[in-house]
């Protein structure tokens, strides 16, 4: 029997969140060591499933299969393609820099009446949420699926109502209420849409006898399960309704700016960076695969949506006054992006959006961070608070100019390369919809040069004149993000070699092939 590399991968960061947990009060220390040692091992080994993945062998590798509830037919099945790996990937990579920039995060306030605050529990959360992350991506049994969709909402709730951020305006109560509000907010439209996908789930089973992806799917092509046209459009609005709604896609958007403008900043990347790829990373996965006549059907509401999302998000962000809710704008934009391309129905969308997925992560991370770092400093979260930063900070501001010139896919950074890809593979299919979306590029240079030219640039407020530059610990969080940023923008080679065989599997799954260029090229 070979070693079960899937379930260590997720089962390491689980039991190191229990351990965690299980620290001493006394330990807190102790407790961020362990979490941040914990994290860098589901790293190796999460390196070490991309390494034993062969892009050119079966679409689903490192399989494991368990009887679990065997009379419902639920089995514990896990196997990665190559969306998953670098999903997974991503999420382990993060895991680190989450940890080590919010190292203080959780640490007792000492304001007013002093408050206990369990710092233990807020770095188990932070292992607890990879640890499901991590097996979402691995599942291909429905079920399995979709009770760790579900079951990650628990530590997220505790984590943005729990561990707010401290640079909130206003008295403690009142703080202490935006954070409970935006935690609840946060739990009831993901918990709505997750009823919603169990109804599904049950219907999937009672049409198909059974929650095993590739069983369903291979019986789909081949032609022994032939789902009702009208059964397949509704089971397939129940799994996208949940999945729009993690991802967010616009309307079901509103619970991130609540979330992320309350929460830290290390626990806002979590939830922007390596949370909400779920419900992208499952819509390529079980909506496509599962139901992909309906998928057709539906491609035409939801590239309007997508477009919608981009537009709509760049535009608010252009007025926003608050550094992270404008960056939770600019998230409803990006995956706008990757709603499209996941749905432009051709390969260079569909790798796009895969590779925009982790170029995403990546560039949010960094630019969220940096302004974390940047609003502890000051303790506000308002734009018009900064002002000539770059002249008492300048690592910090070059860092923070990095990120916001990654999130206007900057040429040379990494989401240049998706954004490009998504844009080509919509235009070949609807070239209304991309023309339009392309906007979204003007108002992402726009929001964040006025973002960086009104914190960073200008005469020197005097409550920045003695603002700290970088530490070292900050520094280790930022660089290497910088770093991937500018050879993912340079070489995204190793990530699209892991994907486009997926994504060629996923085309084959819709019956799609790339529209034909009107103009051949010359020979």
């Amino acid at each position: 029997m070979s070693f079960p590399l899937l379930t260590a991968t997720a089962v390491l960061p689980a039991v190191g969140a229990i351990a965690t947990a299980a620290v001493p009060a006394t330990r807190r220390t102790a407790a961020k060591w362990l979490a941040l040692l914990v994290s860098l091992a589901t790293l190796a080994l999460a390196i070490t499933v991309l390494v034993r993945f062969d892009p050119d062998g079966a679409r689903y590798q490192l399989t494991e299969s368990h009887a679990w509830i065997a009379d419902f037919g639920v089995r514990y099945e896990l196997g990665v393609d190559g969306i998953a790996v670098a999903l997974i990937a991503l999420t382990a990579l993060l895991i680190p820099f989450i940890v080590l920039a919010g190292w203080h995060d959780a640490d007792p306030l000492e304001t007013g009446n002093k408050r206990w605050r369990p710092t233990q529990g807020f770095f188990a959360l932070i292992l607890a949420v990879e640890a499901m992350v991590i097996i979402s991506f691995e599942a291909t049994d429905v079920f399995l699926f979709y009770i760790f969709f579900e079951a990650m909402l628990i530590p997220m709730y505790f984590l943005i109502g729990g561990f707010g951020d401290r640079a909130h305006a206003g008295s403690d109560e009142n703080a202490a209420a935006q954070r409970s509000y935006a935690a609840v907010k946060f739990l009831l439209y993901n918990l709505v849409g997750g009823l919603i996908m169990l109804a599904a789930v049950i219907g999937l089973y009672v049409v198909a006898g059974n929650f095993s992806l590739q069983e369903i799917a291979e019986a789909r092509a081949n032609g022994s399960l032939d789902m009702a046209t009208n059964t397949e459009r509704w089971l397939f609005l129940g799994f996208f309704f949940a999945f729009a709604v993690k991802a967010p896609l616009w309307p079901l958007h509103t619970w991130l700016l609540n979330a992320m403008g309350e929460a830290t900043a290390p626990v806002a990347v979590l939830i922007t960076a390596v949370v909400d790829k779920v419900g992208t990373f499952a819509m390529l996965r079980f909506c496509l695969q599962l139901f992909p006549e309906a998928s057709k059907w539906a491609t035409p509401a939801i590239l309007v949506l997508a477009v919608i999302s981009i537009i709509y998000g760049a535009l608010l962000a252009v007025g926003q006054r608050d550094i992270k809710r404008l960056v939770a704008y600019a998230s409803i934009s990006h995956f706008g992006f990757i709603i499209m391309g996941i749905f432009a129905m051709t390969s260079q969308g569909q790798s796009g959006a895969t590779l925009y997925m982790v170029n995403h992560g990546i560039s949010t991370a960094a630019l969220m961070l940096v302004a974390g770092f940047l609003i502890s400093r000051r303790g506000s979260r308002l734009i018009a608070d900064y002002g000539g930063v770059q002249k008492v900070a300048p690592v910090l501001a070059g860092t923070f100019l990095i990120g916001g010139l990654a999130t206007l896919s900057l040429p040379g950074l990494a989401p240049f390369v998706s954004e490009f890809l998504v844009l080509v593979g919509t235009f070949a299919r609807y070239p209304v919809i991309g023309i339009i979306a392309t906007f979204g590029i003007v108002l992402a240079a726009l929001y964040t040069l006025v973002l960086y030219q009104r914190t960073m640039t200008g005469p020197v407020k005097p409550e920045v004149s003695a603002m700290p530059d970088l530490r070292m610990r900050e520094l280790v969080v930022v660089a290497p993000l910088v770093v991937l940023l500018i050879f993912l923008g340079v070489y995204p080679k190793p990530v699209t070699d892991i994907v486009n065989p997926a994504v060629k599997s996923t085309m084959s799954d819709v019956h799609k092939k790339d529209p034909k260029p009107e103009v051949e090229a010359a020979k």
